[in-house]
């Protein structure tokens, strides 16, 4: 019988960090053991992380406690994250879903984009952009013919001014007639119902793109049993993804929610905002869909919506404010 040698092995290597200076108690106790690991944390060189890591893991260990978690619940746990990982593929973000699903993508969202002067507010990215989209001309066609029903995209990229900014870059995705994106095909051979606009010296966009359907999203994996775990449906209203970048301007990852949709205000993603909701004009004119470039012409449903952008300058200050006053509370909430 041979048995492995040293070299089968891949030794687990030293990071050079000797022990700590001070002394721990043996970790006797619950309670010890996350006072010790709260102490070794504090060594965290970087203020904001070692702020992060204190409060994760105080409320990580205060939930344990409080529900008493078992043995057989922490292992669950564990392998439904690992069953989450496993489900990602280059197409597919299941880690992104979670956090979706959670609310924790909108939260994080919403506390680095907060309103200001009148800015669009954000949404959430959700899982599946790509960075394939091609570049879509000025009332060019965002989706390939029978898609659904006509749809024209139209407004402009605007300062909390007021004043135009040209030469932003808007990229666009939506669901088609069937609720599907085109990731979701397995003939999938290039980007459809997804296009990269740029904005005109006025500061106008336009496009031509297919009225979006609401859709579940991907129920096939961890995710979709957590939430049928939960009771809760998997559906998302329909809407428009827009991602708008301008030099010297704030990153804006936004959606528009046409009205109507029974999903609203039980989005499986918490992504939808009032001030996103938008009405959707019925045109019955075939000479007009004909002039905006539909080719089977007839009716067409109008969306019309300006987006505003904060300049990087006013985004800092807001998000500096919002660091501060929660480090602010936290201080005074330990000192208590």
């Amino acid at each position: 019988m041979g048995g492995q040698t040293q070299d089968a092995v891949k030794p687990a290597v030293s990071n050079g960090i000797p022990p700590p200076s001070f002394q721990l108690p043996l970790p006797d106790s619950p309670e010890i053991i996350t006072a010790n690991l709260l102490k070794l944390v504090g060594q965290t060189p970087n203020p904001r992380l070692r702020f992060i890591y204190q409060l994760l893991l105080q409320h990580i260990h205060a939930f344990v406690k409080e529900t008493n978690l078992s043995t057989d619940e922490w292992m669950a746990a564990v392998e439904f994250l690992t069953r989450v990982g496993q489900t990602c593929t280059p197409l597919r973000q299941e880690m992104i879903l979670l956090s979706d699903v959670l609310g924790v993508s909108a939260l994080v969202d919403s506390l680095n984009n907060p309103v200001a002067g009148g800015a669009t507010e954000n949404s959430v990215l959700g899982p599946f952009y790509t960075d394939d989209a091609e570049d879509v001309e000025l009332g060019e066609s965002i989706a390939s013919e029978g898609k659904g029903e006509y749809m024209y995209v139209e407004g402009r990229v605007l300062t909390t001014d007021g004043e135009p900014i040209s030469d932003a870059v808007i990229e666009t995705w939506e669901a088609d007639h069937n609720g599907f994106y085109d990731t979701q095909y397995a003939d999938r051979t290039g980007p459809d119902c997804r296009g990269r606009l740029r904005t005109t010296k006025d500061g106008s966009f336009g496009c031509r793109a297919v009225v979006p359907r609401a859709y579940p999203i991907p129920g096939d994996g961890p995710v979709g049993e957590l939430l049928i775990s939960q009771n809760r449906h998997n559906m998302r209203p329909n809407h428009l993804h827009m991602v708008v970048e301008a030099p010297g301007y704030h990153k804006l990852i936004t959606a528009l929610y046409p009205e109507g949709c029974d999903y609203l205000r039980s989005d499986a993603v918490f992504g939808v905002k009032k001030s996103l909701v938008v009405k959707l004009e019925q045109v019955d004119d075939d000479e007009k869909a004909r002039k905006r470039g539909f080719p089977m012409g007839g009716s067409f449903k109008l969306l019309k919506h300006d987006i505003v952008l904060l300049t990087e300058e006013q985004s800092n200050v807001i998000r500096e404010r919002v660091i501060s006053d929660s480090e602010e509370l936290y201080i005074s909430t330990k000192g208590d």
